[in-house]
């Protein structure tokens, strides 16, 4: 096993205080190269995931979420369990005032799919 499977099949997010608990400030966080196994098939599915929050008392330290994120690549999941994963474990880690996470896959099929879960709904649009 190579050095970089090794830190990615050990991953776990790393929490930090927040430096700057008295503002109010949105931290965005892309991660273009997410892959998984689709649980039907076992091919692979492509997305980028986006992550967007406004913390409270803790920050997410970039490698180790970087390091968690790689740990979906040999996983069986859809792209809604995906995505709502790694907004439920983000959500109780961090304990956000805000928490958006985007999981926007590539076509596969002629079908495209984005997943968007947030701690506040969202307005609806005008049809």
């Amino acid at each position: 096993m190579k050095y970089g499977e090794k830190l990615i099949q050990k991953a776990e997010l790393e929490i930090w205080e927040n430096p700057f608990q008295g503002h109010d400030y949105e931290i965005t966080i892309n991660f273009s190269e997410f892959t998984c196994l689709c649980p039907r098939s076992g091919y692979p599915d492509f997305a980028h995931i986006g992550v967007t929050y406004i913390p409270a008392k803790k920050i997410v330290e970039l490698k180790s979420f970087k390091l968690y994120l790689n740990r979906f690549r040999n996983v069986y999941s859809s792209h809604e369990e995906a995505t709502n994963r790694i907004y439920t474990e983000l959500k109780k880690a961090l304990k956000p005032k805000f928490l958006e996470v985007v999981g926007d896959f590539n076509p596969r099929g002629n079908v495209k799919t984005v997943i968007r879960v947030s701690t506040k709904q969202r307005k609806k649009r005008n049809a």
